[in-house]
């Protein structure tokens, strides 16, 4: 090997180093040292080992073992002293134990012989910034968050969790609480007295300890239990009929009783199992009290506690027979027998379902209603066991347990239906029976659960030049501190945020609704400024109503939470981290304000009714339109769109959804068979609308009134004085005479406009011109009926303000180019039609 080769200068330095630092033999130390291993000046041979140490494992640039190698490293040069008392002998060490990539980088940096090899703290950090793991933290807390016990042993998922932890940068009261999470349900009840003041290190003591105490109580009581390798047995118990009592022995006096399996493992007891009840209103006598009912799939009868029939004052009935009431194992569970019944009893679940029933009188009892198998067996209900609700009636209970419910409006095609009630606005809403196997589509607690990940999750991608967010915290006052610990409790409650260690931090406040309350934003203007736009479109509002020619029967749904059935994209999640005088968040779902969130609910929407859009549903955002030529079909169609919303975990808000209307107000216009016409409550709006004063709330006028323009013959022409003030950008309004005589112009035009009649492709089209010298102006209209003098109905309008260069035309060809530009604007109707426009 040549004498220039940069590695055999390294092995030379380190030869050096050795000998200068190897002690001789004296007098008073007659035994010398071992020697060290012969140095072979071999360019393949790796550096002296002096002493029986573990070398270092080879490294080939994996960024997870970068830091394990450096600290390797770190420990042969403090056990080594005197042998790595330099940089060069160092950096020559470190470059020795490199393969692959790793060493290939090496070779080009030294040959560079740049800053980086001069000093070892150079080189560690440069090789840091190509090996590393930049995210480690984030990574690490991201795995921690998510990491479960499962099938590990405690000790496993302890030496896991505390590997995790030491690169999260969490504190240590996140580290517990996820710790204990994470932990199997059992143990995790075990720990529930503890609290978390003890310090993460005594509590995964301690959890160790819990867990090899209840791993030794198993063990014990299967050793003293005799199990048998065959398979489990059944050990649930037989159903006992309620039979009439006899003079026969009781069930524990039996001679031919069945053997019970013994108890194979005994566990402590963490805490009291709650039954399943259910909260029902009691009526009689003109007296009603709402007691919790058991209700309870192992009794054999339907019981009331002796003390409420006499507060109810019932009048009791003898029973034709006696009856002696057991548990299980038994026991007596009243000392008298039963052998009176009361009723009839008015009895109401929930806000519709009512019955009248007849309970037997069980004195002594400490529960005030047991329903058992006979009532369950009638109404056949549908019970949510985690939940402790009632999710659906039995097809038994339709229509006799529901009373006829009033029409909630005139037009309204619906006769009975079930009343759905709001947890948040308190507000009753009627859903048709025939829609009664969907309620869990209405339910507020199931759309406040995390949503899965799906392939429309919201992708958030920087753009190559994009800085972090970085916003400030703002101070909040008393009401909206309160505001935000119950919002940030209530979210992670849900899973929507979680805890974060993300280097982003937007901003948190509050704005004021109109009802006085506070709504929570975060300012992503930042985020957004540096976000890849996602182009999917919107629909165009007024081509979409365009198809609903035909439609007698509306149904109109509102999904609840929109934006958050939506997950982050899995890796996003840190980008959309928020700051508050509190502590720092994250979002697990679609927040409201990001630049992506309504293009990206529209296309989810989009994906899963795309089969459906434009045959019988309209989608904008989070409004969905149903509509129908007749009651039977618009049933079977409304039932195909709530299946399909549930299959994906979609849910609606009951209490802004209206089904089976004749007529429907739909995205600010007012909607039936005849045709659109605008909203009444923005007409009246825009009708008592102040005389603007300002050149904001000129613009706002304009803004608002622009939204119903194809209402409006020649809007642009009656318009143009007021938005010519706003043509040189004034800072100042000056209102003038022939302002003032144009705004009560443009709000007479609002209260005459006409209802404009869906186009129909079947019959003639007529489009009508006109040119002013300020604009010009359209309309389209079809013949509505078919007779000796059939009427002109229009279908729209268009009108458009002329460019200073257009001002020029003459008047023919003003004319020209309002034809031109009708033509243009309703080509998608005009080309192709069967009879010929005129």
């Amino acid at each position: 090997m040549s004498s220039s080769d940069p590695f055999q200068e390294l092995v030379d330095a380190v030869r050096q180093a050795i000998l200068a630092t190897s002690p001789s033999p004296t007098a008073s130390n007659p035994s010398p040292p071992p020697a060290p291993s012969p140095i072979v000046n071999n360019a393949s041979s790796p550096l002296p080992v002096v002493c029986p140490m573990v070398r270092t494992t080879p490294y080939s640039g994996a960024a997870g073992d970068c830091k394990g190698f450096l600290l390797q490293c770190s420990i042969t040069f403090a056990t080594y002293p005197q042998v790595y008392n330099s940089d060069s002998s160092k950096i020559g060490y470190l470059i020795s134990c490199l393969t692959g990539t790793a060493l290939r980088w090496a070779e080009s940096i030294w040959n560079q012989a740049g800053p980086s090899v001069k000093t070892y703290a150079a080189f560690t950090r440069h090789f840091m910034e190509v090996f590393g793991r930049i995210d480690q933290e984030t990574s690490a807390g991201e795995e921690l968050y998510h990491f479960r016990q499962g099938t590990l042993s405690i000790q496993e998922y302890s030496v896991k969790f505390r590997t995790l932890a030491a690169s999260s940068g969490w504190n240590e009261m996140a580290l517990l609480t996820t710790y204990r999470q994470g932990l199997e349900p059992n143990l995790r009840m075990m720990l529930a007295p503890y609290d978390d003041s003890m310090g993460l290190e005594r509590f995964i003591q301690m959890t160790i300890r819990c867990a090899a105490r209840i791993s030794s109580y198993s063990n014990s009581s299967m050793s003293t239990g005799g199990a048998s390798p065959g398979p489990p047995a059944d050990h649930s118990p037989p159903e006992q009929p309620l039979e009439p009592m006899q003079s026969s022995h009781q069930i524990r006096d039996c001679p031919t009783r069945p053997v019970r399996p013994l108890v194979s493992t005994i566990l402590p007891i963490y805490e009291k199992l709650n039954p399943f009840t259910s909260n029902v209103i009691l009526t009689a006598n003109d007296v009603s009290f709402t007691v919790a009912a058991l209700i309870d799939s192992g009794s054999a009868g339907n019981f009331i506690s002796g003390a409420l029939a006499q507060r109810l004052g019932l009048q009791t009935t003898p029973t034709e027979v006696k009856y002696h009431v057991q548990s299980i194992t038994g026991q007596s569970l009243s000392k008298k027998d039963v052998k009176h019944c009361a009723g009839p009893i008015h009895l109401q679940i929930g806000q519709c379902h009512e019955e009248e029933i007849w309970l037997l009188v069980l004195e002594g009892s400490t529960i005030d209603v047991v329903l058992g198998r006979p009532w369950l067996a009638r109404h056949n209900p549908i019970l949510s066991w985690g939940s402790g609700e009632i999710m659906k009636w039995g097809d038994t209970c339709w229509p006799e347990c529901f009373p006829k419910l009033p029409l909630r409006s005139p037009v309204s095609i619906t006769m009975c239906s079930t009343t759905i009630e709001s947890p948040i606005e308190k507000q009753s809403v009627n859903i048709p029976p025939c829609y009664s196997s969907f309620q869990d589509v209405f339910c507020p607690k199931r759309a406040a659960r995390l949503p899965p990940h799906r392939p429309w999750d919201c992708a958030i991608d920087l753009l190559p030049d994009a800085s972090v967010p970085q916003g400030r915290i703002f101070p909040l006052s008393i009401p909206e501190t309160k505001a935000m610990e119950e919002y940030i409790q209530e979210a992670l409650k849900q899973g929507y945020i979680r805890p974060s260690t993300s280097p982003a931090a937007s901003s948190f406040f509050f704005v004021a609704k109109k009802d006085g309350g506070l709504r929570p934003c975060i300012d992503y203007r930042a985020l957004n400024e540096g976000t890849v736009k996602f182009k999917y479109p919107l629909p165009l509002v007024p081509a979409a109503i365009e198809k609903l020619r035909g439609a007698k029967v509306f149904t109109k749904l509102d999904l609840r939470s929109a934006y958050n059935l939506i997950r982050i994209r899995k890796g996003d999640e840190w980008k959309t981290a928020f700051i508050t005088p509190t502590g720092h968040y994250e979002y697990r779902v679609m927040p409201y304000g990001l630049v992506n969130a309504p293009s990206v609910f529209q296309n989810f929407m989009h994906e899963i009714f795309r089969d459906y859009l434009h045959q019988f549903m309209i989608i904008y955002i989070d409004d969905l339109l149903i509509y129908s030529t007749n009651l039977s079909e618009h049933h079977q169609q409304v039932t195909k769109v709530l299946q399909r919303l549930r299959e994906h975990n979609l849910y609606l808000k009951a209490e802004k959804c209206t089904f089976h209307q004749s007529s429907v107000q739909f995205l600010g216009y007012f909607i039936d068979h005849t045709g659109v016409k605008m909203d009444e409550s923005k007409v009246e709006a825009i009708v008592n609308w102040p005389t603007p004063t300002t050149v904001k709330s000129l613009q706002k006028f304009l803004g608002f009134s622009n939204f119903y323009r194809r209402f409006i013959n020649n809007y642009s022409t009656i318009a143009s004085p007021l938005t010519s003030m706003l043509k040189s950008k004034p800072k100042t309004l000056t209102w003038t005479p022939e302002a003032s005589q144009t705004f009560q112009q443009l709000k007479q035009a609002f209260i005459t406009a006409p209802i404009l009649a869906h186009p129909d492709p079947q019959l003639p089209f007529v489009v009508e011109v006109d040119a002013s010298t300020t604009g010009v102006g359209a309309v389209l209209s079809q013949q509505q009926q078919q007779g000796k003098s059939p009427e002109l109905h229009p279908c729209a309008y268009f009108s458009k303000k002329l460019s200073p260069a257009e001002h020029n035309y003459d008047i023919g060809n003003r004319e020209l180019l309002a034809i031109k530009l009708a033509l243009e604007e309703w080509r998608h109707w005009l080309e192709g039609s069967i009879h010929p426009f005129q």
